[in-house]
């Protein structure tokens, strides 16, 4: 993906970036800022069209937004006006669904995350961390073959946090989605990543991919103890060591420039 500039020059901002990925796959995706992780997912997301390239789904091109992905933003984009149940609902209502098509499923997702006796409030008169369950909510309704979630849990506070991971890893569990995740926190990439990607800035590339067994021990675990796994904590040191290192070669490179 290259952006031209208005004075003549580019910034590339992604170069060389393959990867397939399974059905019912959870990767997360993290990097230092500028290193492309959102510009990947928007690609992905149909918001932007590559300039060399092509992504795939299902045998088809993607060429746009579609149904089939969902998108969870870091502030829930929700409509405030409405209720939670009908923010939930919107989509199989704009699809044309009649009330029973949509309501056992939007009435079992809202119970799924925790949301039942919330359903006639207003979105306004929430949290912000029960914004974000109406969110992923309202993305699952519209049963997206592929769930994509920018920073979705970066403005909660960290017990919040947390319980919200959990909250993914079980929803990756029960729906079988498959699930991209951007962050820029290590222990959440560790926690939800079942794949994990470090990626390199200048130009966007993948630097190094993870295997990893956390995102599996997390669904049935509390995610502390999960933390306190020797291979964590040596993940999470390699981890923010080479994040550490490119940062610091990036203001190295200001420096220069300046």
């Amino acid at each position: 993906m290259r952006f031209d500039l208005p004075n003549g020059g580019h910034v590339q901002a992604l170069q060389n970036v393959t990867l397939d990925i399974k059905q019912g796959e959870l990767m997360s995706v993290l990097g230092p800022s500028g290193c492309g992780k959102t510009t990947l997912l928007n690609i992905v997301a149909g918001f932007l069209a590559p300039t060399e390239g092509k992504i795939i789904l299902n045998g088809h091109r993607v060429t746009g937004p579609d149904a089939e992905r969902g998108m969870v933003f870091q502030q829930g984009a929700l409509f405030e006006w409405m209720s939670v149940r009908d923010n939930v609902s919107f989509g199989p209502r704009m699809a044309g669904k009649n009330r029973g098509e949509w309501a056992g499923n939007v009435d079992h997702l809202l119970d799924v995350v925790g949301l039942q006796d919330f359903k006639e409030k207003m979105v306004y008169e929430l949290s912000g961390g029960m914004q974000q369950r109406v969110a992923l909510a309202r993305c699952l309704a519209n049963e997206p073959d592929v769930i994509l979630m920018d920073e979705p849990l970066g403005a909660l506070d960290a017990l919040t946090r947390e319980k919200m991971q959990g909250l993914v890893l079980k929803l990756w569990k029960e729906t079988g989605k498959t699930i991209i995740l951007i962050t820029h926190s290590v222990e959440e990439a560790l926690l939800l990543g079942e794949r994990l990607l470090v990626m390199a800035p200048r130009p966007g590339r993948i630097h190094k991919e993870y295997r990893l067994p956390f995102a599996d021990l997390g669904v049935n675990q509390d995610l502390r103890e999960v933390k306190k796994h020797p291979e964590f904590n040596e993940r999470r040191e390699e981890i923010l060591g080479m994040i550490w290192d490119m940062e610091e070669e990036i203001m190295g490179r200001t420096e220069e420039t300046a």
